[in-house]
């Protein structure tokens, strides 16, 4: 189910930050939460590819993947080895793909939620940081699924472990059916990559509603609905943790990024 917890203070952001899991076979902090910030809480949670091909979605992107793998193999030759970084890679650049990202960061994911392109909206509407939880989401996977997490201590595949276990998309879309899904964790082919802690849920065919089966489906996913009044606060606090785009987007259009954002000089 999704419980929704409205967020209206400073302090309720700061409960949002550190509540987090205890591993209790080691007595450490070892959070099972993966997080996606939304700069408009009324956004329905889709991917790229829905949102550029809309009900077309898994008819056209055998040929988007086909192309994009076509001319980017030029630069990265193991790309022709698995379509799982074929997306990832493709994620990265912009392709529209099946990926939902995520953070294993609530830092990064508050950096999204309160980022706008146009300053002018950052107090004009509610934004939202969603809450998911890996446990919820490996529950119900097929048994050769949960064997290969087993098998190597994890709770995210790779690229390698999942191309080993799902041969193509097909046959992934078959096992997920509709009641479960697979998080990918990314090769490290950048540095944003890394500094955004970044996470992909790959939605299955079957799934046409996420938030629709995150309710029937998880039993710990939190949507937090965050209000326009404190965005700019947070925004400010989250610099001051040296949160931001010169951080989130490593380069000099990163750096422009928060520095153009840094000297906007708000109406009065």
């Amino acid at each position: 189910m999704i419980t929704t917890i409205q967020v209206n203070t400073i302090d309720d952001v700061m409960r949002l930050i550190s509540d987090q899991t205890r591993n209790g076979d080691i007595n450490r902090l070892r959070s099972e939460y993966y997080y996606r910030g939304q700069p408009d809480a009324r956004y329905r949670m889709v991917t790229s590819l829905w949102r550029n091909c809309g009900s077309r979605q898994h008819e056209l992107e055998p040929s988007i993947l086909r192309y994009f793998t076509k001319y980017a193999s030029i630069e990265d030759p193991t790309l022709k080895e698995s379509v799982w970084k074929q997306m990832i890679v493709g994620q990265h650049y912009g392709l529209p793909t099946r990926l939902l990202d995520w953070t294993r960061s609530p830092l990064v994911a508050l950096h999204f939620a309160v980022t706008e392109t146009n300053l002018k909206k950052l107090d004009a509407r509610d934004c939202a940081v969603w809450r998911m939880t890996m446990t919820d989401m490996n529950r119900e996977l097929p048994e050769k699924y949960r064997r290969a997490l087993e098998e190597t201590k994890s709770t995210t595949f790779s690229v390698e472990l999942l191309t080993r276990v799902a041969h193509s998309i097909a046959e992934y879309d078959e096992d997920m059916g509709t009641s479960t899904l697979v998080n990918l964790e990314p090769p490290s082919i950048s540095q944003r990559i890394i500094n955004q802690y970044s996470f992909f849920s790959v939605i299955p065919a079957g799934i046409t509603d996420i938030e629709a089966f995150l309710d029937a489906h998880t039993r710990e996913t939190v949507k937090y609905v965050i209000s326009k009044d404190i965005r700019w606060d947070i925004r400010d606090l989250l610099d001051q943790m040296n949160v931001n785009e010169r951080i989130i987007y490593p380069g000099l259009d990163g750096l422009t990024k928060w520095i153009t954002r840094h000297y906007y000089v708000r109406d009065m």
